[in-house]
């Protein structure tokens, strides 16, 4: 039985009041838009749409391609600008719909136009000022805001559809929305989020549709067309772009027919589609506790609402339980007067909670293990804070919280149905509205505590220091580097902006795989462009090489091992360099042994050292190939030196530093390092687990500041000091 106090919805929902709800949100995200890349993923997805290449595993082949033709519009400056409007856009467009999802709850129990579409606006203000929300928003660091307007829309439909389950477009709408979850997993796997909440409001509001098996049937194929941006994969990847990531494809030499469709193609795209690269732990096998990864969702909800991971804890908690309670609050009353819409939000709100909780088997959180003083374990704790992942259940929670906010006002202007007959206050109803609506700035409070946190505005660090990075190499020098935060970026800044290509970046933590190393032969070498690069480089003359720097052919790339065995210390030796390396243990390995990056590094130093400087990104790599007495310190990165280093002049000996070239890294710091002061402009930081690259600044800041002492320069290297301990109190150390 329907409750007594619903009322006539009305026919037409408000698109106007939705277009104008998503046009103020992107203009919100359009004035605290990131100019730029940033750190994780951003710069890996950004030059993948930008080169039209595979990211990693799965590939997310409709990003790339939407991605592709935002990088081409004119509606920015830049490609990076370009590409981060798709993800502000596709925020926006989410929010107006969730504005057209709560409108249309609302229109069941809130008889007064004007306060549904407050209530409405609220649930869009709300969704998009979450601060993962709008903090992924600014830009387009993967595909999560690209699935989050799927996911909407998808909502939409469903929710359309029922209302009017035998209308005549009902099959057609139904089918549209099959071919939108395909489309969706094309785009990413949460494209199909969405799918058990579907299947249960249909079920729910027409059982007998499980007999129709030409719809169930067409809906599959829908499904299956909305699937086909990954064909494009095999195609893409024959013809070896920059980025070409997995390589699912048979054509190892060049693009043809025949082995665009021959079983290696199909099984290395299966291979690829599967996330082979990335093996999935079993549900069973619980990386986490259950109750410390429900904790830390509770942790990130947290941050939603009042400044992000660097919010006050104690105030966090409780305006978390505001938000909850509110959500709780809608959610009743969502199913009390909209019930068949409920049929569909219920599951949905489950899916992107509970349920994602589960299925995501997290280690522990890495804030989580902070806020424990447990130290960073990659066995045990995720190598970073994966709050986006929840993002679609934020963006949701808006829809709750706004129906929850507007059930209170309604309370407070004395509008239920038992208290109207009984007031004698003398005020008009839509005066009791006015004056119960200060209770509504409660939705505005993610906008105002999140804007300094979420907020990309002007911020340049992660460009910047992937230029700092490749300019701290000397022109055709190979970079090892260990991982996303000291690749991506480079990718971005080579692949997009252009900037030094030709340094070779190869990253040790891809070296294990056969397609990155193919990608690394064919590399073409790149012209080193002097008037773009440092000064500090001008006074000599650089020989651009004439072979990769890996001097293999494909099948001989192909057959190195994953691992060799070592019968006991071996020797190595190139021009000075002479070491004896006696590899690492492992209980599953009888006996000391080599991994396949570890032999391709000695590759690259066997096959292009000297002739091509090496430098590492930072770690302990080389130490493992005991080549410690051979690194010597130049700005933000080690370099290989040809003899000891305690042989070489103008290399000194600092402690906790060891040997550094004095000279080198203070010109780098002096004239050709911009990051530093794109960090104290800008005075803050807010990704924790990212902090490792501006205290690697404060790192050489320290080094100079010592290097310039000796030298009886007080003056610049108390600047040099001032400016370390900036960073550090920017970063929270004291």
């Amino acid at each position: 039985m329907p409750p007594t106090d619903s009322v006539a919805a009305p026919s037409r929902p408000p698109f106007k009041a939705a277009a104008a709800a998503g046009a103020a949100v992107l203009a919100l995200y359009i004035i605290t838009l990131a100019p730029t890349t940033a750190m994780w993923d951003a710069g890996e997805y950004m030059a993948a749409a930008y080169g039209l290449g595979l990211p990693h595993p799965p590939g997310n082949p409709f990003f790339v391609l939407l991605g592709r033709v935002f990088s081409i519009l004119p509606i920015a400056p830049t490609a990076a600008q370009r590409i981060n409007v798709l993800a502000a856009l596709s925020s926006a467009v989410a929010a107006a719909i969730w504005f057209l999802v709560a409108h249309r709850v609302l229109a069941e129990w809130i008889p007064g136009r004007w306060q549904r579409l407050i209530g409405a606006t609220i649930a869009a203000v709300i969704g998009a000022t979450a601060f993962t929300v709008w903090h992924q928003s600014v830009v387009n660091e993967k595909v999560y805001t690209v699935a989050l307007a799927g996911l909407a829309l998808v909502s939409w439909l469903t929710i359309r559809w029922l209302d009017a389950p035998d209308g005549r477009s009902a099959d057609r709408t139904l089918l549209l929305i099959a071919y939108l979850l395909g489309l969706g997993y094309a785009n990413h796997m949460a494209g199909m989020l969405a799918a058990p909440a579907v299947i249960v409001a249909v079920i729910a509001r027409r059982p007998r549709i499980v007999y129709r098996g030409r719809l169930i049937g067409l809906a599959v194929l829908a499904l299956g067309l909305g699937l086909t941006p990954f064909l494009t994969q095999p195609i893409r990847a024959a013809m070896h772009p920059a980025m070409n990531t997995g390589e699912p494809t048979g054509c190892v030499q060049e693009l043809a027919i025949d082995c665009t469709l021959s079983s290696a193609t199909v099984e290395r795209f299966r291979a690829n589609a599967n996330r082979e690269q990335y093996p999935k732990i079993p549900l069973m096998q619980r990386q986490a506790p259950l109750g410390a990864q429900a904790a830390m969702y509770w942790l990130y909800f947290r941050w939603q609402w009042l400044g992000g991971p660097k919010g006050s804890a104690p105030l966090q908690q409780v305006i978390a339980l505001v938000f909850l309670g509110l959500g709780l609050a809608g959610g009743y009353a969502h199913w009390r007067h909209h019930r068949q819409s409920f049929w569909y939000f219920g599951p949905l709100m489950f899916t992107l909670t509970l349920g994602l909780i589960y299925y995501l088997n997290f280690k522990l959180g890495y804030s989580q293990a902070v806020l424990r003083g447990l130290p960073f374990d990659a066995g045990t704790t995720e190598v970073r804070d994966r709050d986006y992942f929840y993002l679609w259940s934020f963006s949701t929670w808006g829809v709750w919280a706004a129906l929850g906010l507007v059930w209170i006002w309604r309370t407070l202007a004395g509008e239920t149905p038992d208290r109207a007959a009984r007031r004698a206050d003398g005020f008009s109803p839509s005066r009791r509205w006015v004056l119960a609506a200060p209770v509504l700035l409660i939705a505005f409070l993610p906008l105002a505590a999140n804007w300094r946190g979420a907020s990309r505005s002007g911020d340049t660090f992660t460009r910047d220091w992937a230029v700092d990075l490749l300019n701290s190499v000397e022109p055709y020098g190979i970079l090892i580097t260990n991982g996303d935060n000291d690749t991506f970026p480079l990718w971005y800044a080579q692949d997009v902006e252009g900037v030094r290509r030709d340094v070779t970046v190869a990253v040790t933590s891809l070296l294990g795989t056969d397609w990155y190393v193919r990608q690394i032969i064919r590399r073409p070498i790149y012209e080193y462009d002097a008037a773009r690069g440092p000064a500090i480089y001008r006074d000599s003359t650089w020989r651009k090489p004439t072979a990769p720097p890996l001097r293999m052919t494909i099948d001989e790339a192909d057959s190195v091992p994953s691992y060799v065995l070592l019968k006991g210390p071996q020797s190595f030796r190139k021009d000075g360099i002479a070491v004896t390396i006696t590899g690492q243990r492992d209980a599953g390995v009888p006996g000391p042994f080599l991994t396949r990056d570890q032999i391709l590094v000695l590759r690259f130093i066997r096959d292009s050292f000297p002739e091509r400087g090496l430098y590492f990104s930072g770690g302990g790599f080389a130490d493992g190939l005991g080549l410690g007495r051979y690194i010597v310190r130049q700005g933000l990165t080690d370099r290989l030196v040809a003899l000891p280093a305690e042989q070489l002049p103008g290399i000194e000996p600092l402690q906790g530093a060891g040997y550094v070239d004095a000279e080198r890294t203070i010109a780098l710091w002096r004239d050709v390092y911009t990051a530093p002061e794109t960090l104290l402009a800008r005075g803050r930081w807010v990704d924790i687990a990212s902090d490792g690259i501006p205290r690697h600044y404060a790192g050489t800041g320290y080094v100079v500041a010592e290097m310039l002492a000796r030298r009886g320069d007080e003056a610049a290297s108390a600047a040099a000091m001032a400016t370390v301990r900036r960073i550090l109190t920017i970063l929270g150390v004291s």
